[in-house]
Order: structure tokens, then sequence, then C-alpha cells
């Protein structure tokens, strides 16, 4: 079954509790995917540490045929308090068998690549198995001040992708995003953080 899963846990715990410090972030996300088959993603943005700033929490899970939209940009950490979260989903969900609905038959092929920019404090990476067959163009630009992933795939067998941005192990992570794809997918990926990230993207 498809459907939008949002999921907030609350726990009381005697452990100490580190405060994240306000480290000025920001994100612009433009997604885009078509799938058959299974999948499995969800995205977490938050522009503040705990219980303040704001959260958003996307997923979606299940088999059928799924084409969605994701434009996001974060703001968070500024020391005058501003923080935003802005958002807009859109999707044509299909709860319906497909061809790929079968296990893929397993391949030796296999496909994955991995960026890290430690100035920024951000990560993306991505794996693909499975594979009857990959198109593939990911391109990653990163400097000490900005990071820039641009990703199309065009994947029949099973895609993982992952990514987070969190500028410092004392900062609040401002993005973090997995999913896992078995089938067909067509995917579309822009992510962009640093100094002066926000709306020098391009829509997929």
């Amino acid at each position: 079954m498809l459907g939008l899963l949002i999921i907030f846990v609350i726990t009381s715990t005697s452990f100490p509790v580190v405060t994240a410090k306000k480290v000025p972030q920001n994100l612009t996300e433009h997604s885009w995917i078509y799938s058959q088959g299974t999948t499995d993603e969800m995205r977490i943005y938050q522009s503040e540490a705990g219980f303040n700033g704001q959260k958003l929490v996307i997923g979606t899970r299940g088999t059928g045929t799924v084409s969605r939209t994701i434009n996001t940009e974060v703001y968070g950490g500024f020391e005058d308090g501003y923080n935003e979260i802005w958002s807009n989903e859109w999707g044509v969900y299909q709860n319906r068998p497909s061809r790929y609905a079968a296990p893929i038959t397993n391949s030796e092929l296999k496909n994955a690549l991995c960026a890290k920019n430690y100035e920024v404090g951000s990560v993306y990476s991505e794996s693909y198995s499975n594979l009857v067959e990959l198109i593939k163009d990911t391109s990653v630009s990163q400097t000490d001040n900005n990071s820039v992933y641009s990703i199309h795939s065009e994947v029949e067998g099973t895609a993982k992708v992952g990514a987070r941005v969190q500028k410092g192990s004392s900062a609040v992570p401002i993005y973090v995003m997995s999913g896992a794809y078995s089938g067909y997918l067509n995917m579309r990926m822009s992510l962009e953080s640093g100094n002066a990230s926000l709306l020098t993207l391009p829509c997929p």
C-alpha cells in the first residue's frame, strides 16, 4: 500500500541531553521520481534541534506506480532566531500491480558513488545492484563554501540513495534522506547547500 508516512517519536530518557549549537545552514532540494515497483523513502527536515524550530517529515512506502515531485528550502541556525521551511510535494500514487512487482533476478553487476564535503557538512551516496539496465548521470561540485549534487538515473533493478546536510558535529542535521527502490525508476534530484546555495538551481 502506498501512502504518506509521517512519524514523530517522543521519548523520555535519563541520559544527559547534548544541545546542538546554532550554526547557520541552508538547503535547496528539487526532486522528481517516476517509479514502477517497490518504493521506500523518507526525508527529514528541521531548522533547529529538539523541540525548537520547524520540523517536516515526508515518506512514501509500498508497491505500485509513483510520479512525485518535491521542492524544498530550509533555513536554520541563525543567531537572530530566523528559521524557515518551505516545501511543496506533488504526486500521483497508483496502488496497482505492475510488471515489476515480482522480485528482480539477482545480478552480479553493481554501481556506487559516495561524495562528502566536510567544510560544508554534506554527504551524498548512491548504489545500484541487481541491474538489468542503468543509465546514470551524476554531477558533483564541491568547494569550501558550497556543495551541489545533481542526479539523473534511469534504472531497472535496485537503487539506494542517501543524503545528509549537517554543518559540523555540534549542529543539528537540517536534512536527512534515504530511499530504496526496486523495479523501474527514473529519478532526478538536485541538492545544494552552503553559504550561497538558495535559489540558484533550476527545477529538474
